[in-house]
């Protein structure tokens, strides 16, 4: 009989830490993989949370795309193993084909961009929150892009301006740096293929960019009779910072930022307080009931041996 309460015992405290474990799940986030938030992507940019979501660019995607958009950092691709073009069709680079994404595909001159420096630093900040093993290519359009037209292969350059293969994570986001090509102006985009090898998947983003020009170095005339001024430093730019000309900048994308991870510390943590509190409770709950068992069927301690 002893051992039949103690394995129903088990078995109740089992079972409330399974249910209220199952109970938490709905209150938990869904769990994607990644996209970029700097230069600031597509999907990035007309996520809900976004500041950025509610522009014209984002509106009509969300239009074309039938409703909402997928995870924002969920755009994969299953099994390409490398073979982009024969798996992406032209024209819909920026889903990757996929239906839930279909929107980002509009040809447009007014998504959201970033503004860059022609010859000057790219800074990529690839979002994470499932990090994977994997390389990073990352191509730009060639000159004489229109982004009124759909976006096909034949628009990017046949190389990559840069590569990288499992670049490290910082604060919850992928790293990596490189330069971009001198002479361009206008409006651009970077397209981000990230080929896992630890997962079958292939992750496709796009990040409008607006190209503006290298600040020119000027020394003024020197005045008469007096010592030559000291020519002016070059404007100081920061590369990815300043947003392009009626379209958001990346840092003001309204998400998360990839450094704050006090949130996600946070939730985890409750998280994890609740599912304590809860099957301490069931724990408390199932030994009243023993007792009470116990108690019904005329079990009671051992008179001590004196």
């Amino acid at each position: 009989m002893t051992r039949r309460i103690v394995r129903r015992t088990a078995a109740a405290v089992a079972a409330g830490g399974v249910a209220a474990a199952l109970c938490l799940v709905p209150a938990l986030p869904a769990l994607a993989h990644g996209a970029p938030v700097r230069p600031l992507s597509r999907t990035a940019a007309c996520a809900p949370d976004n500041a950025a979501a509610g522009t014209a660019a984002c509106r009509a995607a969300r239009k074309a795309n039938g409703g909402p958009f997928g995870t924002f950092d969920n755009l994969r691709v299953a099994g390409v193993n490398g073979k982009d073009k024969q798996v992406i069709p032209d024209g819909k680079l920026c889903s990757g084909n996929l239906p839930a994404f279909a929107g980002l595909d509009l040809p447009r001159a007014d998504w959201p961009a970033t503004t860059v420096t022609a010859g000057g630093a790219l800074t990529v900040q690839y979002r994470t929150t499932i990090p994977h093993q994997g390389s990073f290519r990352i191509y730009l359009t060639k000159p004489g892009y229109d982004p009124t037209k759909p976006l096909g292969w034949d628009d990017l350059g046949t190389q990559p301006i840069l590569t990288a293969n499992n670049p490290p994570v910082v604060d919850g986001s992928y790293r990596m740096s490189g330069k971009l090509p001198a002479g361009r102006t206008g409006r651009h985009l970077l397209y981000t293929v990230w080929q896992n090898t630890s997962t079958p998947d292939t992750y496709y983003s796009c990040s409008d960019v607006v190209f503006k020009a290298a600040a020119a170095v000027t020394a003024p005339k020197p005045a008469t009779g007096k010592a030559p001024a000291k020519p002016l430093a070059s404007r100081s730019t920061q590369p990815n910072a300043a947003p392009a000309a009626g379209a958001p900048a990346a840092n003001q994308s309204g998400l998360t930022p990839a450094g704050d991870t006090s949130q996600a510390t946070l939730g985890r943590q409750l998280v994890t307080a609740a599912l304590i509190v809860i099957v301490g409770g069931c724990g408390a709950m199932a030994f009243l009931r023993i007792r009470r068992a116990r108690a019904a069927k005329g079990f009671h301690r051992r008179p001590e041996i004196r």
